[in-house]
């Protein structure tokens, strides 16, 4: 099977030292355009505990295995260090270094190494030691309290605003801007340090400027795109299930209002004060009929109203279908690679990697002499992100 697919990174070399979270999808991300990923994994596992053929976040990928702390485990990874162009690793602060395989050494055989950092407080600071998860780092960056209604306490956006939004994204972005640097003329390889809090920070940026400009409250559930405007929001329907309305504009309000058959006797929009009453009668009337009806009802307009679908119901919808935006591989349905390409596409060549699967062929094809360890046993050094 191919190492590599035929996408804009094709020919680009990555190194994932296995963990969980951010990394794994950010490797993944590099793997969805092209680039040859070989995750390291450790004796024990490091995976989300699920079935390793089911983890959409090892597609595109190989493995090899490499206990780092058998005698000559952290050569086998300077051998393919020193191969690569990337690498990415997601230890606590100090780890990768106790274990030998930190910037330091890397950079030594490889100066046009581009070294990957992903956590989740940074590399540097108070709580950079620390353990932590999604939903702490969103909490203290004030992304986390914008998010559900004004009198229920924050809603949970699953782990994709810190992990994935703030923390993976940022740190493809910030690879592929060090790889451009380090294929200049005259230029190096060097550290990125990707951080979820910076991330997740970083995201709120027209936030704070609305805040400042004085159009955004600090307080949940008081704005015009956190559900406290009733013209941006999800509706229950009959039976029990949800629209989403985005009609902002004011053209498309009036869409909105006329398909919702309250155009003559809602509040007007402009009073804020009466967005109560407005929600009320917007509710009132989504609670007639069903999701389907109402979906058919605006399908085809400019009134911005689209039905909430579950995770199985969103492969089906039409546009989503038409786009191939899910794709089956391996007998699993799950979302294609993305941004598109038109000259080099991405694609799904390679089911999730099984872990130490693919140790011969990697050493085969990166011309690495060897990585296989003696003294397999487990690691458990690894801190969480």
């Amino acid at each position: 099977m191919a190492a590599t697919g035929n996408g804009p990174l094709a020919g680009v070399r990555v190194v994932e030292l296995a963990g969980i979270g951010p990394g794994p999808f950010a490797a993944m991300l590099l793997g969805d355009l092209g680039a040859d990923v070989v995750r390291v994994d450790r004796p024990g596992g490091a995976g989300l505990g699920i079935d390793p053929a089911r983890d959409l976040t090892n597609r595109n990928k190989r493995s090899v295995l490499v206990d780092l702390k058998a005698d000559g485990g952290p050569e086998r990874v300077l051998d393919l260090a020193e191969r690569a162009d990337v690498l990415i690793e997601g230890y606590r602060p100090g780890v990768a270094e106790r274990l030998g395989i930190g910037p330091a050494p890397c950079l030594a055989r490889n100066p046009k190494l581009v070294y990957g950092r992903m956590t989740g407080w940074g590399q540097d600071g108070p709580l950079a030691p620390r353990a932590g998860h999604d939903i702490a780092y969103i909490a203290v960056t004030g992304t986390l309290s914008m998010i559900g209604k004004a009198d229920e306490p924050p809603a949970v956006p699953a782990n994709l605003l810190g992990d994935y939004a703030g923390g993976s994204l940022y740190l493809v972005v910030g690879v592929l801007a060090a790889l451009h640097h380090a294929r200049e003329e005259g230029g190096s390889g060097q550290v990125v340090d990707a951080a979820i809090t910076d991330g997740a920070a970083h995201l709120s940026t027209m936030i704070h400027g609305m805040m400042a400009a004085g159009g955004w409250q600090d307080r949940r559930g008081a704005n015009l795109l956190d559900g406290g405007c009733p013209f941006y929001g999800t509706y229950e329907t009959a039976d029990g299930r949800h629209m989403a309305v985005g009609a902002l504009e004011e053209r498309f309000y009036d869409t909105f209002t006329d398909l919702l058959g309250i155009r003559d006797t809602a509040p007007a929009r402009e009073d804020a004060d009466r967005w109560g009453e407005l929600r009320a009668v917007v509710a009132a009337r989504f609670k007639e009929r069903t999701r389907a009806e109402w979906t058919a009802l605006f399908e085809g307009s400019d009134a911005c109203v689209a039905p909430v679908l579950s995770l199985r119901e969103a492969p089906l919808h039409p546009h989503l279908a038409a786009r191939s935006t899910f794709t089956d591989h391996g007998g699993i349905t799950q979302p294609a690679p993305a941004p598109r390409f038109s000259a080099t596409p991405g694609s799904v060549t390679r089911p999730p990697a099984l872990p130490g699967a693919d140790t011969d062929e990697v050493a085969h094809d990166w011309g690495v002499p060897s990585l296989r360890t003696d003294d397999v046993r487990t690691d458990n050094d690894r801190g969480t992100r």
